[in-house]
């Protein structure tokens, strides 16, 4: 087989580095996104909700959510914060979230990659936003 008989033939193209930065818009997948989107928009509320008060990342965590349902966001950002979230939300994880001390670490570890990686999208009416909602969050 040789490369234009692979699924990826631009893999093994002249120019390749298999070093150089992944390019967002080849890993962010049309449909996983959608999936991503409809887990956190059931599920962001109700989470955040249950432990805000617990986590220290939680304005971190509204930053991205407003980052995200806002429509000037830039796709690849959009899907990558969605992927983020998405871990927040759902309840398989790397360290289980009912692990006292523990549970949240590898949450918050997904929250400030994504934020070091998309970081620059991020306007000050996302973090206002966050943090009116984590204010009315404290008055629940």
């Amino acid at each position: 087989m040789d490369r234009n008989d692979k699924a990826s033939p631009h893999v093994n193209a002249a120019g390749f580095d298999p070093r150089s930065v992944i390019d967002p818009s080849r890993v962010l997948i049309p449909a996983l996104v959608r999936l991503n989107e409809e887990s956190v928009v059931r599920g962001f509320w109700p989470t955040l909700r249950k432990v805000a008060a617990r986590i220290p990342f939680a304005a971190d965590v509204l930053q991205l959510w407003y980052m995200a349902r806002d429509p000037e966001t830039p796709a690849t950002a959009k899907g990558l914060v969605l992927a983020a979230l998405a871990y927040f939300v759902l309840p398989i994880d790397a360290i289980p979230d009912i692990l006292p001390a523990l549970g949240y670490t590898d949450d918050a570890a997904v929250i400030a990659a994504v934020i070091a990686i998309v970081g620059k999208n991020l306007k000050p009416a996302h973090r206002a936003a966050a943090e009116e909602a984590l204010a009315r969050l404290a008055k629940e």
